[in-house]
């Protein structure tokens, strides 16, 4: 519901800043949304341009920085649950043999307790409910619930290549646990730069395509499972409207856990 907000705050600043917008060129901004009302009052209009102001800052100073973005319930995945635990925002990155770097970036807003896996291993179905200890506490939104997955590398990948790519970014749910329940909405987009060039000249450099592609594919599904986790790890217990509740996944726990299986116990 805060949807138009958004883009209209998007092209409000994106106008101030540069005079050519709306005179000589447009901008379409890309908006997606989650449903996060298990924790979050949407009925109220919270979102207003200074916010849209500030991430847009953050993200620009965030370039070429020695320090990760923070992740887990900060920004638009502070009301997120996933795997019936704590989700939000996680993020990860790979570099493939061409030198190329794929990155990915998670709104993780999936899944039931009992299908959470990690690294193979059913940790969802050898922890506890974390509910169970607090039966008068809503702590399950159920399985449904949209997730978010942005796929960019700097590659020379065309329009039908990112395509391919945004696709691969499900099957690193699927490792995590998602089915892709009908009451969730997987959005999933990939860009890339590499074939970047001047406004109607074509680039001088040829798209990678084909079978030159499967190191990209195995490395957006590799981080995206990575950042699905990262996600859920890096997210505290969260209590928001009416006392509803979404207890974060104990890192602890998990290293016990994987510890055991690769002992064989």
């Amino acid at each position: 519901m805060q949807l138009g907000r958004v883009y209209d705050a998007a092209c409000r600043l994106l106008i101030a800043e540069d005079g050519e917008v709306g005179a000589e060129d447009v901008i379409i901004p890309v908006v997606a949304e989650c449903d996060d009302s298990f924790l979050s009052e949407s009925r109220a209009m919270q979102v207003e341009d200074v916010d849209v102001s500030q991430a847009l800052a953050a993200a620009r100073a965030s370039v070429g920085a020695s320090q990760p973005p923070d992740e887990g319930a900060v920004g638009s995945g502070t009301g997120m649950a996933c795997l019936g635990h704590k989700g939000g925002i996680g993020t990860s990155s790979r570099v493939v043999p061409s030198g190329h770097t794929v990155g990915v970036l998670v709104m993780s807003n999936f899944g039931e307790f009992g299908r959470l896996t990690v690294d193979g291993v059913p940790v969802g179905r050898l922890t506890p409910d974390p509910s169970a200890a607090a039966p008068d506490v809503a702590s399950d939104p159920g399985p449904k619930g949209s997730c978010i997955v942005v796929v960019g590398t700097d590659a020379p990948i065309d329009h039908a290549g990112c395509e391919r790519l945004a696709r691969r970014a499900g099957l690193g749910l699927a490792r995590t646990g998602s089915t892709a329940h009908h009451g969730s909405g997987e959005i999933f987009m990939a860009f890339a730069t590499g074939l970047r060039a001047e406004r109607g000249k074509a680039p001088t450099v040829p798209p990678l395509m084909a079978q030159d592609l499967d190191y990209f594919f195995e490395a957006v599904v590799d981080a995206t499972e990575e950042s699905v986790l990262n996600s859920m790890l890096m997210s505290p217990t969260v209590t928001g409207r009416r006392g509803n509740t979404l207890y974060g996944l104990d890192p602890s726990v998990v290293r016990s856990l994987l510890a055991q299986a690769k002992s064989g116990r």
